[in-house]
């Protein structure tokens, strides 16, 4: 008898999470028409394919999250000529190509997220000269580390914690060396630990004590990114975990009710910006998803904002009212005069990324 009781709990137990599970992806279903991932994706991914680089003569690290995003829906949708044409776009800025001085030069987290495209095409194709280019980048960036063991680049923007993190999570995805994930779950921490406020939202540098939207988004976007690889049992998991969920509590109360995130966070004279929009949208998607999150709670939440985003999406695939490039600066003026921007591979990225999310 009490073995049949315990066999209708377990039952019963399981039915609810079941429910639960599902009452999770179906913040994620039934999405108004123009707003599905696979309509919006397949727009601004074949939209990327053909502009023209942005910003800097060598690639942007805009345009290389930009490319992964691509990359990644593309793989998710099965669309093998689109990404044939990423990868045919990108080839000649392989070494001894013809478009080589795309290639950037600094020991600096901006030019090497650059190696994360050829990460990525080499995991999608087994492809080896892509890998061992990639690594390449990969290991460039702890040739000479700090004392403390973290990479020389090492700056404490707050922006790092998706262009630096991200390159290290790539390597040790192509080749399940621990040492990169390693590299990454210190750098996470050390970042966390300097920057992450009471309130759960980070500063974009510590002598910068302003919330700034896209920066604060970087570092949602790079500790979902690197919980869907960390393992349970690694030993930086918990903290991690930790500021990523106080950092999504404090955003939950910050979501206007339109959808949108201001581009200074916790400032309402600020105006709704679209990369910051689309980043935390990307971060509580995973999060709902994986179920770091509670999904009553956070997946209406990630529907709107994804929603929200895909509305400043104008008629040439366009993403409108993009915060232009910003560097720290101790001015909460400097902040609010930042200008908005269209068609911003700042604000095309974080898109893909949230498209990709919906669809795994």
């Amino acid at each position: 008898m009490r073995l049949t009781r315990f066999r209708l709990l377990g039952t019963a137990a399981a039915f609810l999470l079941s429910g639960n599970l599902f009452a999770q992806q179906d913040y994620f279903k039934d999405l108004p028409k123009g707003t599905t991932p696979q309509e919006v994706g397949k727009r601004v991914a074949e939209h990327f394919v053909v502009s023209a680089h942005q910003y800097t003569p060598t690639l942007h690290y805009a345009e290389v999250v930009a490319w992964y995003g691509s990359l990644t829906f593309a793989q998710l949708t099965h669309d093998d000529a689109l990404r044939q044409k990423l990868i045919t776009r990108f080839e000649p800025m392989m070494p001894g190509g013809n478009d080589q001085a795309r290639i950037p030069l600094r020991h600096h987290v901006d030019d090497s997220i650059f190696g994360v495209v050829p990460l990525e095409i080499g995991l999608q194709t087994g492809d080896a000269k892509f890998l061992a280019e990639g690594k390449r980048w990969a290991d460039r960036q702890w040739e000479n580390p700090q004392p403390d063991g973290l990479s020389a680049e090492t700056r404490f923007w707050i922006d790092d914690m998706y262009m630096l993190t991200l390159l290290q999570l790539e390597a040790y995805r192509a080749t399940k060396d621990p040492k990169y994930l390693d590299r990454d779950a210190k750098e996470m921490v050390a970042y966390l630990d300097k920057l992450q406020q009471p309130n759960g939202l980070f500063y974009h540098a510590p002598d910068v004590p302003f919330f700034w939207g896209r920066g604060d988004g970087w570092v949602a976007a790079g500790m979902a990114e690197m919980l869907t690889s960390l393992p349970e049992n690694h030993p930086q998991r918990a903290r991690i975990l930790k500021g990523y969920k106080a950092m999504m509590a404090s955003l939950l109360q910050f979501q206007g009710a339109d959808g949108m995130w201001r581009e200074l966070i916790d400032k309402p004279q600020a105006w709704p910006e679209s990369s910051s929009s689309a980043m935390f949208t990307y971060a509580m998607i995973t999060g709902v998803k994986h179920g770091w999150l509670d999904g009553q709670t956070y997946g209406p939440a990630a529907r709107r904002g994804w929603i929200a985003v895909v509305g400043y999406i104008d008629q040439n695939d366009d993403i409108t009212s993009v915060c232009e490039g910003t560097g720290k600066f101790n001015n909460l003026e400097y902040y609010l005069a930042r200008r908005r921007r269209t068609g911003d591979d700042h604000g095309q990225a974080p898109v893909l990324w949230a498209a990709s999310a919906l669809l795994r």
